[in-house]
């Protein structure tokens, strides 16, 4: 099994600037839950990241969960859509991309990822799943966890996502190279965004 886990920074399901990360054995040891729920824990590939954000929770909520706003502060979002209307709820579904740099096995791609919220419970957490389909490159499933905890002068941001699928599972070494800076950027970014924001 493939695993990684760290505790800074983070990006998408599979995002842009995703070279460097090698696979760690380290194995994530309080997975994270929304309402119950977490990742797949059977998926070959996983990983964890954390950030401490310097802003109130109430921001950090709002940046992270207003996804029509992703590309304004995430380099490796190309676009993102809500597919209905109002706050995330259980059932909301959003549209997103994100360019693939070329691997030995996949072409240079965008992956069109939907999403599905699953659990949602308002400045705490939130679970989603779906698909990054591209040319060339298709995760089956991604299963993505947040959470928000506060903190003196801020908000711990802890965040747990999995990749199931033949093709991804035919290389995890190649994939978790994608996964684990991914997220650690995206955090990164949100970091920014949110302090930036107040």
């Amino acid at each position: 099994m493939v695993t990684a886990k760290s505790a800074l920074l983070a990006v998408p399901l599979a995002a842009a600037a995703l070279f460097a990360a090698s696979p760690a054995d380290a194995a994530t040891t309080n997975p994270l839950t929304c309402r119950g729920q977490g990742i797949d824990a059977t998926a070959q590939l996983h990983y964890s990241a954390e950030t401490f954000v310097k802003a109130p929770l109430s921001t950090v909520w709002k940046v992270q969960t207003g996804v029509e706003g992703w590309p304004a502060w995430q380099a490796a979002v190309s676009s993102a859509k809500r597919l209905d209307p109002g706050p995330l709820h259980p059932g909301s579904r959003f549209r997103w991309t994100t360019p693939v740099p070329a691997t030995p096995s996949t072409p240079a791609t965008t992956l069109v990822i939907t999403s599905t919220v699953h659990q949602v419970q308002r400045d705490h957490c939130v679970r989603w799943s779906g698909p990054a389909i591209g040319e060339g490159l298709r995760i089956d499933r991604g299963v993505h966890v947040w959470t928000f905890t506060p903190a003196r002068g801020g908000v711990v941001v802890r965040t747990e996502e999995s990749w199931t699928g033949a093709q991804i599972e035919a290389d995890p070494a190649t994939a978790v190279k994608y996964l684990a800076p991914g997220l650690d950027r995206w955090l990164a970014d949100l970091k920014t965004a949110a302090e930036a924001a107040c």
